[in-house]
């Protein structure tokens, strides 16, 4: 009996390892179906290709719910974000997307913008220059300016006087 007890707790022992080694592991369970949020996030960098201007995320038409529906199975193909969006562009053109590809043509909407804004900007403050208040000059000393001011009253006093000597 002496000789079976090593090998007992041997056995016990290996058999606790096992059921603990075994007992840590977590089984999968098959693929997770796509979070709303996970299409979402997608959805939202789409237009609508029915409605005009409405994000694919919040139009609640219902071609625009199976378009949502077609981005979950996608996603569960294991499609990534960019991959959707290549398809729906060349299914339904550039038009769907959120924002315009950066390339020909389209640079345009990146570049303009800012340009008009930078424009305009400078337009308004050369405006505000041109808008100060003229400086008036007048005579350099203060009895200079008295004197010039006498000197204007007398000759339209001089010039009254005379007109209305020609009168009488």
């Amino acid at each position: 009996m002496n000789r079976q007890l090593p090998i007992t707790i041997y056995v016990l022992s290996l058999a606790l390892v096992l059921t603990a080694l075994t007992a840590g592991r977590a089984f999968a369970q098959g693929p997770q179906p796509p979070t709303d949020d996970e299409v979402n996030a997608v959805a939202k960098e789409l237009f609508c290709p029915v409605c005009e201007n409405t994000p694919l995320d919040v139009c609640p038409t219902q071609a625009c719910r199976q378009w949502r529906d077609q981005i979950r199975s996608l996603l569960a193909e294991g499609k990534t974000s960019d991959e959707i969006k290549q398809y729906f562009v060349d299914t339904y053109g550039d038009r769907v997307l959120n924002e315009p590809p950066r390339t020909g043509f389209n640079w345009l909407a990146y570049i303009v913008p800012p340009l008009v804004i930078l424009l305009g900007a400078l337009s308004v403050v050369r405006t505000l220059k041109g808008m100060k208040k003229p400086v008036v000059v007048s005579p350099a000393g203060g009895a200079d300016r008295s004197e010039a001011r006498r000197l204007a009253e007398d000759d339209y006093a001089a010039r009254f006087e005379e007109e209305v000597r020609k009168r009488k």
